[in-house]
């Protein structure tokens, strides 16, 4: 084998001789704007790529249609990372300094807000570099790279661990677009947990007996209440019973979307199916057991209401994020050597620009300050301790989490630029922040930032003498012996989980009137799942 530091110099000298592609295939992406569970597009990049570049690739991964686990090598250590790419519906906007959102569809079509364009094709180029640099030096390792869709409600990771694709992995390297550049320390995320509850009127005939009425005309007689009702009960019941759901101390929230209902009918007949989703996060499983309880409670009693009968499909259960100090202090040194973004005339005319059209006096620096400079993972913590409650140890929610306990897993954060604002309060539009994301001259800097720093934690993983048994030996002690260990929380999800792809989710379609959206056909009867 080759030195440790040529093996790292080889991971460099790929991106920088790649750089121009893989920020064509970051802008391919945005231009999809795929949202949730219907990234079809963008999983065929993916494929694409992968194949191309020596992995092998499972397309569908647990059931998911977007989903996909490549994989290279054989033998030695298995290192991972995964790559997002699924865009959020009302967000579309042009790479352009106003809003003007993407022409020739809804104005409140998908765009990528984060965005996951970037925060996929990163990950892509650390693990494409890895391989590059293993193959070249006769490095023996393994590389996985899984492809996550859904993230926004934290969709495909659960899946893929309750179906065993962790299973194996020695260690994980993940990262995300942040407002600044540093490692996540010991406060984590915490725990999403989100569920489709549907009312259906089986039987509305049955809600008054006919033959007390005089006359046997359907539209004389009272309507039973049926699944609009009963959603519209559970909706208002919520609000009232959120106040004794868990006391305000912590962050923990919780959220609703009405995903529809069955359609359009005559006016003296009952509303037969509806359904709402509610997605909540939290620090603790038992605050997230706790607020399911109450929303059980609500759903048996809107349908008893009502004439209704109450259903839930889970969409997903995430646990908390599991710390490893070793790895952190491992990236945070590469995150070091590689540096801070730095930003080009070009993407700050193009802020500049945003602000003058906002009526702003341009800024000769638009862009906040802690983008270009790095912030240290104690001072990290330090600010997130602020917002937090002493006994917290976890704060919002993401599905990066559930590779933590499966292997040593660190949590990368590199630079998305913001706006800085003209005075304390000020907030731009979303669109400046959603056309911001776009442009390659912001978003590239920060991006190969994080492509070479986890490149360069991958290399010294497989090769530097110690680190990735430092790194194991702390997961163990953490999960009380590793998996399966007396301090080890395993998925949340049984393996047999049925994907819920089938659910009524916004996706693009083609028609004779061009792209529009549509729902899908359930996998199961109506998709309602199981009786609450």
């Amino acid at each position: 084998m080759s030195d440790p530091q040529a093996i790292r110099q080889s991971a460099l000298d790929w991106i920088t001789a790649n750089e121009a592609r893989l920020s064509a295939f970051n802008e391919r992406i945005w231009g999809y704007a795929e949202p949730a569970w219907r990234e079809y597009r963008s999983l065929k990049a993916y494929a694409e790529i992968l194949r191309e570049e020596g992995f092998t690739v499972e397309e569908g991964s647990g059931g998911m249609p977007t989903a996909f686990a490549a994989h290279w090598g054989h033998g030695g250590p298995v290192l991972a990372g995964f790559s997002e790419y699924d865009a959020v519906p009302g967000n579309s906007q042009q790479v352009v300094p106003y809003e003007a959102p993407r022409a020739g569809l809804h104005p409140y079509a998908a765009g990528h807000t984060d965005p996951h364009s970037v925060l996929g094709t990163a990950s892509l180029t650390a693990m494409l570099a890895t391989r590059a640099a293993f193959e070249k030096h006769g490095v023996n390792a393994t590389l996985k790279l899984f492809g996550e869709p859904a993230e926004k409600v934290c969709g495909s990771k659960p899946i893929h661990a309750a179906k065993g694709y962790f299973d194996g992995l020695d260690a994980a390297v993940v990262w995300h677009p942040w407002p600044s550049n540093t490692v996540t320390g010991e406060i984590h995320f915490g725990a999403y947990w989100s569920a489709v509850i549907t009312f259906e009127a089986p039987a509305p005939e049955t809600w008054v007996d006919p033959s007390l009425m005089p006359t046997q005309a359907a539209h004389a007689v009272a309507r039973a209440p049926g699944a609009l009702d009963a959603m519209c009960l559970m909706y208002t019941t919520t609000k009232y019973t959120k106040e004794a759901m868990f006391p305000h101390s912590g962050s923990w929230t919780l959220n609703e979307f009405v995903l529809g209902d069955a359609g359009a009918t005559s006016d003296n007949l009952a509303p037969r199916f509806s359904q709402i989703q509610y997605s909540w996060r939290s620090s603790s499983l038992a605050i997230q057991e706790q607020i399911w309880r109450v929303l059980a409670n609500n759903a048996k009693s809107a349908a008893m209401a009502t004439g209704c009968r109450a259903h839930v499909r889970w969409v997903t259960k995430t646990r908390v994020g599991l710390p490893n100090t070793a790895l952190t202090e491992l990236t945070w040194a590469n995150l070091q050597e590689v540096g801070a973004p730095a930003y080009g005339e070009e993407a700050l005319a193009f802020g500049r620009e945003i602000q003058k059209n906002l009526g702003l006096e341009p800024m000769e620096n638009p862009f906040i300050p802690s983008v270009t400079r790095l912030t240290t993972p104690a001072e990290n913590d330090a600010g997130l301790r602020r917002t937090l409650a002493g006994w917290q140890t976890h704060l919002s929610a993401d599905d990066y989490v559930e590779y933590s306990w499966h292997c040593p897993t660190v949590r990368l954060l590199a630079a998305r630029p913001r706006l800085q604002p003209p005075s304390p309060g000020y907030a731009y539009p979303n669109w400046a922040y959603l056309a911001l994301g776009g442009l390659p001259a912001v978003v590239d800097p920060g991006m190969f930032v994080a492509g070479r720093t986890m490149a360069l934690t991958m290399v010294d993983l497989a090769v530097k003498p110690g680190a990735l048994e430092a790194c194991q030996a702390e997961f163990r002690e953490r999960t009380g012996g590793g998996v399966g260990g007396t301090e080890w929380v395993g998925p949340l999800l049984p393996a047999d989980f049925d994907p819920p792809v089938d659910l009524r989710w916004p996706e693009y379609v083609t028609t004779a009137r061009g792209e529009e959206w549509t729902f899908p056909t359930p996998h199961h009867g109506t998709g309602a799942g199981e009786p609450i």
